[in-house]
Formats: C-alpha cells, structure tokens, sequence
C-alpha cells in the first residue's frame, strides 16, 4: 500500500495570500463619504454580486459578466457575445469593481424586463432593508468575513467591509443605527435647502 501525499494548500491560498490581497486592495482604496442610501445600494449591489462563484482575481474598472446557470450566479471574464447561452447560462448583466472596492451591475434587458426576476431582486434588496433597520449598527451587517463564500469573493467582501467603514466614518454615520443614520441625512437635506 502506497501513501499519497497530498499538497497541503494546493491552490496556494493560505493566510498570507489572503492577508496579501487584503493589503493590496487597502492600499488601492478611495473610500468617499457615502450617505446611508449610497451605502444600502452599495451593500446590496456588491452582496449580490459577491455572492457569485469568482474563480480569478477581479481587479478595478474591468467590465465582467455575471450570469446564472445550475442554480448558481457565476462572474466571468468572458462577455455574452463570446459563447452560446446554453454554455454560459442567462446572461444577467455587466459588473465593474469600483475604486472604492464597491461594486456596480447593470442589467441586462432581457432581466431589466422580466417581472419574475425584477421580484426576485426587490425581495431580496427588502430582506438586506430589514436586516439594517434590525441592526443596532450599520456597521454590524458588513461581510466583514464570510466563510461561506469562495476565496475571491471572501477577499473581496472584507475589503468591501472596510471600505464601507471608511466611507461611513467620513460621513459621521459609522457606529449609528440606520434610522440614526437616515435622520442625519434628513437633516443634512433639511439645512441646505
């Protein structure tokens, strides 16, 4: 009987790439101050597209392409055009990682005009609204790390955590509940008026 010996790490993933890529997309961040709103959509915007399977290192202003196949959301490098659908599933929509390490997708037009879908995505979006305005902090619901999510994507949620701070810190609203938070914008709106 022979003994195999397995790499012990062999995608080369351990703590130091990890605290590596997380001092590396630290020393790339413009954080903005950011109102509560900007930061809900932030938050939920990059949720669910870190939510995805990511099997390469995303990197800021580079368009990619998210879509479902398998019961599963999927960002790639390769753009619709490039492959039939029933290779890389429905084509969802266009992602970018931002400066700030926040993300952006916009819709494709087939999801943009399918109601089922749009549904999907407002229950989802009133799910991550309750769960902030259940939080005693804001800052409570960031990914600060998420086990549950694949090496890229786990990455890049902590930076996004950070960043979020960093925006939320610049616009006093770090520390505060949502509805603290929504009142400071009120008020905020109220004395520039």
């Amino acid at each position: 009987m022979s003994l195999m010996i397995k790499p012990a790490n062999p995608q080369g993933k351990g703590a130091v790439a990890v605290l590596d890529s997380l001092q590396q997309a630290k020393k790339q961040l413009i954080a903005p101050a950011k109102n509560i709103q900007q930061i809900s959509n932030d938050l939920f915007t990059s949720l669910f597209v870190l939510n995805s399977h990511i099997r390469f290192k995303p990197t800021t202003g580079q368009a990619y392409w998210l879509y479902f196949k398998d019961g599963q959301y999927r960002l790639s490098l390769i753009a619709p055009e490039q492959w039939a659908p029933s290779q890389s599933g429905r084509f969802i929509g266009t992602c970018e990682l931002q400066s700030d390490l926040t993300w952006t997708l916009a819709l494709s037009n087939a999801c943009a005009n399918d109601g089922a879908f749009i549904q999907e995505i407002a229950n989802r979006r009133l799910q991550l609204e309750q769960k902030l305005q259940q939080a005693e902090k804001i800052d409570d619901l960031l990914p600060v790390y998420l086990e549950t999510l694949p090496y890229y994507s786990r990455v890049l949620a902590t930076a996004l955590a950070y960043s979020l701070k960093q925006s939320m810190q610049k616009s006093g609203i770090l520390g505060l509940s949502f509805r603290q938070a929504e009142t400071l914008l009120i008020n905020r709106s109220d004395q520039s008026v």
